[in-house]
C-alpha cells in the first residue's frame, strides 16, 4: 500500500496504490497532511479498502505526481550521517547527530524540475531516506518508543548548493534552502510495510552515471535513535519530515567535483519505496 498525492500543484488529489489499482481518499481526507497521520489514517485507509469503500481514481496514471505528503511544519536534516559520506568529505564522525533545518517550501514532487540557483557552481545530490512523523512525538522515553511515532517512509531528495552552504559563512540552512531543493517521493510507504529501515538501498544515478550506492546499514546513528534524539530538543508533528543523511558519492566528495547544471538529470530510487527523476534547469 502506497500513498500519493496526484494533480497540479496546489491541486492534488490523496490516493493510495494497492495491488496495483490507484483508489481516491477522498472520501476519507481533503488532504495527506498531518491531520489525516496523527487521526489513524493509514488503519482507516486499510478498513476502507477492505470493506471495498474506495472508488478507482480514473486516469491515475495521466496525472502529475506531488510529494506524497502535504506541507509539512518542517524538515529536519541530519548531516554526516554515513560513514563513508563522512570519510569522502575528510569530516570526522560525529559524536551527536548533525542537525540542520530546512525550508519546507522546498519540497516539490519526485519528477518536477529541480532549479539551479542564480550564481550556483556548486549545486549537489544526496539521495536520503526520509521518515515522515505520524503522531507527535516530544521527550521519547527510548529510541524504541519513537518508532512508533512513525507514519512511513519515502524517497528524499535533498539537493544542497555547496558553495551557499560551506563557504558563505553562518549555518547551513542556505545551502539547503533553496526553491525546488526537496523533491519527495513519489510515495509514502507505511512503516509497518517497509520492515528494518536499516536494511534498504538507496541509489543515485546523473545523466545514466551510477554515482551514489549505499545502504542504511551504514548510517552512524540510525533512524529510531534519529527521532528518540530529536524529539529531546524539538517537538516532532505529523507529518514533519525527518531527512537521515546521505551515502558516499557526492559530488562534493569526488575528485573532479562535477556539481549539476542546467540539463542535467538525476534519477534515485530506495529499496520498495520507489523511483524518482528530476531534471535540472536555472532558476
Amino acid at each position: 500500500m502506497n500513498f500519493l498525492r496526484l494533480g497540479s500543484v496546489g491541486r492534488e488529489i490523496p490516493a493510495v496504490q494497492h495491488d496495483g489499482t490507484t483508489f481516491d481518499l477522498r472520501g476519507l481526507t481533503a488532504d495527506l497532511d498531518g491531520a489525516f497521520w496523527s487521526a489513524d489514517g493509514i488503519a482507516r485507509t486499510r478498513s476502507a479498502l477492505d470493506r471495498g469503500e474506495l472508488a478507482e481514481l480514473p486516469d491515475a496514471d495521466k496525472l502529475r505526481v506531488g510529494a506524497p505528503i502535504a506541507r509539512p511544519n518542517k524538515i529536519v536534516c541530519i548531516g554526516l550521517n554515513y560513514r563513508a559520506h563522512a570519510a569522502e568529505t575528510g569530516a570526522a564522525l560525529p559524536a551527536e547527530p548533525v542537525v540542520f533545518l530546512k525550508d519546507p517550501m522546498t519540497l516539490v514532487g519526485p519528477f518536477d524540475e529541480v532549479h539551479v540557483p542564480r550564481g550556483s557552481t556548486q549545486t549537489d545530490w544526496e539521495v536520503e531516506l526520509a521518515v515522515v512523523v505520524g503522531t507527535t512525538v516530544r521527550y521519547a522515553d527510548s529510541p524504541g518508543q519513537a518508532m512508533r511515532h512513525i507514519a512511513g517512509y519515502a524517497v528524499s531528495h535533498d539537493v544542497s548548493e555547496r558553495e551557499f552552504q560551506l563557504e558563505r559563512g553562518g549555518q547551513w540552512d542556505k545551502g539547503k534552502s533553496c526553491e525546488t531543493f526537496n523533491p519527495l517521493g513519489p510515495s509514502l510507504v507505511p512503516a509497518d510495510e517497509v520492515g528494518d529501515p536499516q536494511s534498504l538501498s538507496l541509489r543515485l544515478w546523473v545523466n545514466g552515471v551510477l554515482r551514489q550506492d549505499g545502504s542504511t546499514a551504514d548510517m552512524i546513528f540510525p533512524v529510531a535513535h534519529i527521532v528518540w534524539y530529536l524529539s529531546q530538543f524539538m517537538v516532532l508533528y505529523p507529518g514533519d519530515v525527518i531527512n537521515t543523511g546521505t551515502p558516499a558519492g557526492v559530488a562534493l566528495g569526488l575528485r573532479e567535483h562535477p556539481y549539476l547544471r542546467a540539463g542535467d538529470v538525476v534519477e534515485l530510487e530506495i529499496t520498495g519505496l520507489g523511483r524518482a527523476r528530476q531534471t535540472l534547469v536555472a532558476a
